[in-house]
């Protein structure tokens, strides 16, 4: 009988569906779009580091405290008393040359601008103030 007169055999298995699925182009996918998050991300540019202290008790005995804040105006007070930023440079310069050195309080208001506060944190450094404290975050634990 010739092949196109054959009639096909009912009972003969029947190719079945693949049920599994192939993974492969989908982690290269994403792997692809890992890498290319990693690429994306900008390395940081301005980096000041601050050492904020990971003991409880100071290393040292505290004799003096100084209060260093800013105002919603930007205005830099040391101690209640507004100071000019090379006044300021001047009185840290001068805590930190001491034997034991004050611990210096540092509380920004929460409307004051955060340039000028990461400007005189980055003084604080450059003057090599050892003994920082940011004071009262507690403040701002609920946004308002």
């Amino acid at each position: 009988m010739p092949h196109a007169l054959r009639r096909p055999n009912l009972y003969a298995p029947r190719p079945q569906p693949m049920s599994a699925m192939n993974v492969t182009p989908f982690i290269d996918v994403l792997l692809v779009l890992l890498i290319m998050l990693i690429l994306a991300i900008p390395m940081p540019a301005n980096v000041t580091p601050v050492d904020l202290g990971r003991e409880a008790t100071p290393r040292y005995p505290v004799l003096e405290s100084n209060a260093l804040t800013i105002d919603a105006q930007d205005r830099i007070a040391w101690n209640g008393q507004q100071v000019t930023t090379a006044e300021l440079r001047a009185l840290i310069a001068a805590a930190s040359a001491l034997p034991v050195e004050p611990i210096l309080r540092f509380e920004p208001d929460a409307r004051a601008s955060y340039e000028t506060a990461a400007r005189t944190i980055a003084l604080i450094h450059e003057e090599g103030a050892d003994s920082f404290q940011f004071v009262g975050n507690d403040k701002y634990r609920t946004l308002d």
